[in-house]
C-alpha cells in the first residue's frame, strides 16, 4: 500500500468537499479554501467587513448619499487572492453584512 503525503491527501479530501451540495450555501466559505486564504487573510477579511459595515452605518446616520468610497476601500483592501466582485456576491448570497454586501453589489451595478 502506497503512503500519500497528508497535505496531498487533506487538498484532495477539502477538494471532495467543496463539491457537496450543501456548500453552494456557502459561497464565501467555498471561495476562502479555493483561493488558499490563511487564517490571518480570513479574519483580516471579516475585519475589513466589519469596518465598512461601522462605516457604511454612520454615513446614512450623517445622511451621506455617495458610499462609493466604501467600494474603493474595499477594493483596495481585499487580499489580491481574492477577486473583488465574486467575493462581494459570494458575501451577500452567504447573508454575511446584507445590508453592505446589497450596497457594495449597487455601487458595481450588479
Amino acid at each position: 500500500m502506497e503512503r500519500s503525503d497528508p497535505c496531498t491527501r487533506l487538498h484532495f479530501h477539502l477538494q471532495l468537499l467543496l463539491q457537496v451540495k450543501e456548500m453552494k450555501q456557502y459561497p464565501f466559505t467555498n471561495m476562502v479554501i479555493q483561493h488558499g486564504l490563511t487564517e490571518e487573510e480570513y479574519w483580516q477579511t471579516i475585519r475589513l467587513f466589519e469596518e465598512l459595515e461601522d462605516t457604511y452605518e454612520q454615513d446614512l446616520e450623517n445622511g451621506l448619499v455617495d458610499h462609493s468610497s466604501l467600494l474603493i476601500h474595499f477594493a483596495g483592501m481585499l487580499s489580491y487572492k481574492m477577486p473583488v466582485e465574486r467575493t462581494i456576491i459570494a458575501m451577500y448570497e452567504e447573508n454575511i453584512y446584507p445590508s453592505l454586501t446589497n450596497k457594495l453589489l449597487q455601487l458595481l451595478k450588479i
